[in-house]
């Protein structure tokens, strides 16, 4: 289970190192957008379609990571009043919830990519692109954090501190 849950982390780390060498290109790509624009001519067609893309697979490839290192929002003071054995029954009980809802999402999310493959459908618009490589992030990130999700019901992290002078302030 230690070499799973390694091996998970690396590719969490890959996906969101490849998420945060998007952002400058993104930044890049908006900034000659508009100073094209700027000097009175027509910037290309594709460069909103490549934008709306590229934010969705920032948001997907990072996502895995997030649920790893505690990067999402999680309110404790609740929890910190709470009973020990009712906060690691509700913690599981969250844990669940997660690893369920994202997994099921991943296999829609699955199941959209290999229909718009096997159709070949194209998504017009400044640029046509196969309609697949808009679901496949989603596929991925949702299966990845469904099983951070996972090793977090199995007992191999702790989500939350159960001590609010254990939060992790530098997320």
């Amino acid at each position: 289970m230690d070499t799973f849950d390694k091996a998970l982390g690396r590719v969490s780390m890959a996906l969101a190192a490849v998420a945060g060498a998007i952002i400058p290109c993104l930044f890049t790509l908006i900034v000659i957008d508009v100073s094209i624009r700027s000097f009175g001519y027509n910037p290309p067609l594709f460069t909103s379609s490549i934008v709306e893309y590229a934010l969705l697979y920032v948001a997907m490839f990072s996502a895995p990571f997030l649920v790893r290192e505690k990067g999402h929002v999680a309110i404790e003071a609740l929890l910190s009043v709470m009973p020990h054995g009712f906060r690691i029954v509700l913690a599981r009980v969250v844990y669940f919830m997660c690893m369920a809802s994202a997994l099921l999402f991943a296999y829609f999310s699955y199941q959209l990519t290999y229909y718009a493959y096997i159709d070949g459908i194209l998504d017009i618009r400044g640029i046509d692109l196969p309609q697949w490589t808009q679901y496949l992030p989603m596929a991925i990130g949702f299966l990845l954090v469904g099983l951070e999700f996972l090793m977090y019901l199995l007992g191999r992290r702790h989500y939350y501190s159960y001590n609010l002078g254990d939060v992790k302030d530098g997320v």
